[in-house]
């Protein structure tokens, strides 16, 4: 069913997280796999990989005697990350694992990294004991979590739609996005056993497609996008893209594209 617009929603959510979250998570993937220094080889574990962004690429930089392997709760999101994974090298090993209780024997992996999943786990500090755990000793973990929203103009105007459209209780869930603040990374990376601990902020210039098919699109991938559909269908997914392209009208070219502000804090740790 498409709206006055074109948008059209189609696949399941995480394909679509696939196609529209990519255009977002691009330089980052590079940051943290920079931030991990890997080398060709290394046996690296993407640890909520999610539809495998980082995985992928992983294993583009550790070659063919490497070794990568994916771990995600949500196995929609596993299924699509294997039909992408690429074939070029020793397939990548992924499985459906909590991060509190990882399926893998004690340092088994170079470098552990996570993009953008550790403010969603319940219980960051189990996740993080078991990220050091299964780490090597000098191995290196390397993690991104979205700084304060008021430095992403683009989740600003989508906290606004989200805002709107669904209860209290969902946009609590949200704020768990911008959980990640420099301080509470840098003390519980620390007490997992991580030395040498540090964040800094890293910003990126992203070009997205129009925004207004885009931004109802990309919300629609994740979960409080879903929650929008469940409870006012297509129509009212469509108007919170609709808000989201409002809010971002003076930021966009003639041809309804955008390139805008990310800012992630990247924590980085060796065991």
């Amino acid at each position: 069913m498409a709206d006055e617009t074109g948008f059209q929603l189609s696949g399941s959510a995480p394909e679509r997280y696939e196609r529209y979250v990519a255009p977002i998570m691009a330089p980052f993937v590079a940051a943290i796999l920079d931030a991990a220094d890997l080398s060709p080889g290394a046996t690296v574990l993407d640890l909520a990989c999610g539809t495998g962004f980082v995985a992928r690429a992983a294993a583009a930089r550790v070659g063919p005697t490497g070794r990568v392997s994916g771990a995600d709760v949500n196995e929609g999101m596993l299924g699509v990350a294997k039909a992408h994974a690429p074939r070029m090298y020793p397939d990548i090993e992924f499985t459906t694992a909590s991060a509190e209780e990882l399926p893998y024997q004690d340092a088994t992996f170079d470098a552990v990294v996570c993009q953008q999943g550790v403010q969603f786990f319940p219980d960051l500090p189990a996740a993080l004991a078991e990220t050091a755990r299964v780490t090597r000793p000098q191995g290196r973990f390397a993690a991104t979590a979205w700084a304060d929203r008021q430095l992403n103009p683009y989740f600003v105007a989508q906290h606004a739609a989200v805002r709107e459209h669904v209860g209290p209780e969902v946009e609590q869930s949200y704020e768990a996005a911008f959980s990640g603040t420099p301080d509470r990374l840098t003390t519980l990376v620390s007490e997992a056993g991580f030395h040498e601990v540090t964040v800094h902020q890293v910003t990126f210039g992203i070009a997205l497609p129009p925004l207004a098919d885009y931004a109802a699109a990309q919300l629609s991938s994740v979960p409080w996008g879903q929650v929008i559909v469940d409870n006012g269908g297509h129509e009212a997914l469509a108007q919170a893209g609709r808000a989201i392209h409002a809010h971002l009208k003076d930021r966009t070219d003639a041809d309804g594209s955008a390139t805008l502000p990310f800012t992630a804090n990247l924590v980085t740790g060796v065991r």
